[in-house]
């Protein structure tokens, strides 16, 4: 085993003193070494009870016959670093849990490793982290927020946003403002919409990395002990697999996490309309994983998939609706029975089986199997909850009862024939304004919004954008510009939740569209088009761009062009300045100075 080389023969032996020091036993220097992944931290909803999530995952691996070591990664809250400076330090933080992440793998000989991330940032910097390690890994995550509750429908972070806004342009009053605070986020984990975060969870289950049904049972269900048991057994399974096969053995990281895998997760990803940033974080996998992935891929994938699932923030559905209606398998089952050419279905997983013999086992589960597996396990404690105790197992039937007479599973998760769109959710878009594509979640634009042509209204960052917009700067038909807040520009590509939630609390989302160097939340719904490359601070053509500039929005013919000739773009280029960076020293600073266009998934470039 691999851990034997820092447990094994006498020149080790100060090792093993140390490492007994730490609590392992005599009995344990012959069992796999599995570290346990966990990014707890107090100020993440989606993070804040996996403290408890690794102590029940420490147990599991001891009863599977492993020895447990949990080590921390940082996480940054996207919903709280965002409108400020914090917001720049959220995708440079992906960087370094990968590095952390290889670091404590690496450096301490682990046989096996768990996985637990949640939230935006962390699942992908520890999926970069185990493609580079490329030992037995298991991804599970500590599950997704319930949707809060006011006046009988169902809210979220976003309604939050959207109020805020609203109460700024005397639409809402505090009261309402407040009550809707108080109420959209009920309990621990990832916020309860398709956002980046549960789009990443659920895109692992595509992928491969993680079991069926990561993506959707709530944290706060008893269902998620399961999870935690079974990935404890299969990493066990996994490392004495590898351990008799050698090189043989095709369940390691970099054998999951290829070009055809990559497809099924975008499948997915288009089928369920997911966040824009699942196309950054996977062209970054990809980079980690030595794949060449062409962006132009996406789009190909994008035209064939039907979009088949609708999640908040575009429409009333939330991910717990998702799990009931049968989960992430039911939408892969249904894009199989429907398009079958779409997907890998040999892909490897880590559960030892293909990809179709996990949607043949796990698509359209019964109700009462689901319900029966819930009442059959005892409910985890999510210690550090703050506003709710974890579902005991008779409230989670009773959710079940009550879904029963007023949710229609086969219409959030839709057959291919009856699909929201027989196109996907996501689409790139290329033209002399984003030479090297952009990025929009189609499944979020209205109808209307699809094509848009009007004058551009340039701000130069996030937080000039949102005063601009709430102060009235913003007509009906104009095209909002957010530059010089790209991976090198931004530093670190800030989100635009605060600005495209502003435009809805105006009551601009059917008029004015937004594009952006930066990128966006997955709350983010609207005619925003994201990823812009290249970017404004590396000359690309959106830092040329003039106040009145007339843009063309074509989503359908995945076109996005300014119309200025290319003998002015040109002229403009020669007078155009490099900004000064934001940064000068600090992680910033050297992050602004490595960072490469979004195109490539905003990787760091050492050459």
């Amino acid at each position: 085993m691999r851990s034997d080389m820092i447990k094994k023969g006498d020149a080790r032996a100060a090792h093993r003193g140390l490492l007994r020091a730490t609590g392992v036993k005599e009995e344990d220097f012959g069992k796999p070494f599995i570290a346990i992944c966990c990014s707890y931290t107090d100020i993440v909803p989606g993070h804040v009870h996996l403290n408890k999530v690794a102590e029940v995952a420490k147990e599991c691996v001891r009863q599977a016959g492993g020895v447990p070591f949990v080590f921390n990664t940082i996480a940054v809250d996207d919903g709280i670093a965002m409108g400020h400076v914090g917001m720049k330090y959220s995708l440079a933080s992906r960087e370094l849990i990968a590095d952390t992440v290889e670091t404590m793998v690496n450096a301490h000989c682990f046989d096996g490793m768990i996985c637990i991330p949640n939230c935006d940032k962390i699942v992908p910097g520890m999926l970069m982290a185990s493609v580079r390690c490329n030992i037995p890994t298991v991804f599970v995550s500590g599950g997704p927020m319930e949707a809060g509750k006011r006046q009988g429908k169902a809210i979220d972070l976003i309604d939050i946003f959207v109020g805020a806004a609203a109460k700024q342009q005397n639409r809402m009053t505090e009261e309402d403002l407040l009550d809707i605070e108080q109420n959209a986020c009920p309990t621990c984990g990832s916020c309860s919409g398709m956002f980046t975060a549960n789009s990443m969870n659920c895109l692992c289950e595509a992928l491969g990395m993680a079991l069926p049904m990561n993506g959707t049972i709530l944290a706060t269900s008893a269902e998620r002990k399961r999870l935690y048991q079974k990935a404890a057994e299969r990493v066990i399974a996994m490392v004495y697999e590898l351990e008799e096969k050698g090189v043989e053995f095709k369940g390691l990281p970099r054998d999951i996490i290829t070009q055809d895998s990559i497809d099924n997760a975008m499948v997915l990803d288009m089928a369920m309309g997911g966040s824009t940033n699942t196309v950054l974080h996977t062209l970054a996998i990809a980079q980690e994983a030595g794949i060449k992935y062409d962006i132009n891929r996406i789009n190909d994938l994008s035209l064939k998939t039907p979009n088949v699932c609708k999640v908040s923030p575009s429409i009333h559905y939330h991910i717990e609706d998702v799990h009931q209606a049968g989960g992430i398998h039911t939408i892969l089952g249904t894009i199989k029975r429907g398009r079958p050419e779409l997907l890998k279905l040999d892909a490897l997983t880590v559960t030892g089986k293909t990809l179709g013999e996990n949607i043949a086992e796990w698509d359209i589960r019964s109700r009462d199997t689901v319900c029966q597996e819930a009442l059959e396990l005892a409910a985890i404690e999510p210690g550090n909850c703050r506003n709710t105790p974890a579902m005991s197992v008779e409230r989670k039937a009773k959710n079940i009862d009550e879904l029963e007479l007023n949710f229609d599973p086969q219409d959030c998760i839709r057959e291919v024939e009856n699909a929201y769109n027989q196109e996907g959710g996501l689409a790139i878009l290329f033209g002399n304004l984003a030479p090297n594509g952009a990025v929009v979640k189609t499944a979020g634009v209205k109808p209307s919004m699809m094509q848009h042509t009007g004058p551009a209204v340039i701000f130069e960052s996030e937080n000039e954008a949102y005063d601009g917009i709430v102060a009235g700067k913003v007509k009906a038909g104009d095209v909002v510009v957010v530059r010089n807040e790209g991976p090198k520009g931004g530093p670190g590509m800030q989100e635009m939740l605060a600005p495209t939630t502003a435009i809805k609390g105006v009551k601009l989302d059917d008029s004015v569209a937004l594009i952006t160097d930066g990128r966006f939340s997955g709350g983010t719904a609207g005619a925003c088009i994201g990823h812009i490359s290249p970017e404004a601070a590396a000359g690309g053509p959106i830092g040329l761009l003039k106040d009145g500039d007339i843009i063309e929005i074509d989503i359908p013919a995945r076109k996005i062009a300014v119309q200025v000739s290319d003998e002015e773009l040109a002229e403009r280029k020669k007078n155009w300045t490099k900004p000064e960076p934001r940064f000068k020293s600090g992680w910033m600073a050297r992050y602004a100075a490595l960072a490469t266009s979004a195109d490539t998934g905003a990787v760091l470039k050492y050459e």
